[in-house]
């Protein structure tokens, strides 16, 4: 390109180096700014929509169609949806992305996963509830039964069949409990504490919703594994729910002497 400035002076040479400059800038900026983006649709975006709880057949409508691609890489399940329908999604909805981009999916089982079920009986109401949603299970019917212990569970059945620990149900099953009322016969036999330890003996009581009354201690019961070994009342006496039960403990083993006998509220 002959420039129109001489370039014989100093000062041509210099305008005539502008020049040249002035062109290549301007050049550059166009490419990037005018061509480029004109070529590879610079700017232009699209919304990623919004496909949790859309069923695979429908999936064309919300993405072909807005030129965007799929690819199911997960499955799990999930009560909320039906079979087939779409989970979770990446991007999430209202992102932007470029035409053609791949959307990646995670869709609902067809089948739900089976669990085991918990070991539930004996346990309280309140404890079962909360290993059913742990287990992701959800508790129906509670259908009362006589018996002194209230809200113990007695009994797990799902349509009216009784459940073991360890049936296979499918994740997501509604189980129903039969409780005690409370309300059971007003009278009942104590229980055996004799030889059990203390600790043990405090746990059937409590457990039989009767009351610990007074502990007498006989002996040194320090560093010693202490059991009971009397009780009043005896075992197999009438008793009746908020009952008092006395105990004696001492030392496995310890063979007492008259009057050696100290009385301690533990």
């Amino acid at each position: 390109m002959k420039l129109p400035i001489s370039t014989d002076t100093p000062k041509g040479f210099l305008i005539s180096v502008l020049v040249i400059i002035a062109l290549f800038t301007l050049s550059t900026l166009f490419f990037f700014y005018v061509y480029l983006p004109s070529y590879t649709n610079h700017g232009e975006s699209i919304t990623v929509p919004d496909l949790e709880g859309i069923h695979m057949d429908d999936i064309d409508d919300f993405l072909v169609k807005r030129n965007l691609r799929y690819e199911v890489n997960d499955s799990s399940y999930s009560e909320k949806y039906e079979p087939l329908t779409i989970l979770k999604q990446y991007p999430k909805a209202g992102s932007k992305v470029k035409e053609g981009r791949k959307i990646f999916i995670s869709i609902n089982r067809v089948s739900p996963p089976t669990v085991p079920v918990p070991e539930l009986v004996d346990r309280s109401l309140r404890n079962a509830e909360a290993v059913l949603k742990s287990n992701e299970l959800n508790r129906g019917q509670i259908t009362y039964k006589p018996s002194q212990f209230l809200n113990l569970v007695l009994e797990v059945s799902q349509n009216g069949e009784v459940l073991k620990p360890g049936d296979r149900i499918n994740k997501g099953s509604v189980i129903d409990l039969v409780v005690g009322d409370g309300y059971g016969k007003s009278n009942f036999d104590a229980p055996d504490l004799v030889e059990s330890d203390l600790e043990n003996a405090r746990f059937i009581i409590l457990g039989s919703s009767l009351e610990i009354g007074l502990i007498t201690v006989e002996g040194d019961t320090s560093n010693s594994k202490i059991i009971v070994t009397r009780q009043h009342p005896a075992a197999g006496e009438q008793v009746k729910i908020g009952d008092a039960i006395d105990l004696w403990i001492s030392p496995e083993g310890y063979v007492g002497t008259e009057g050696d006998e100290e009385d301690e509220d533990i």
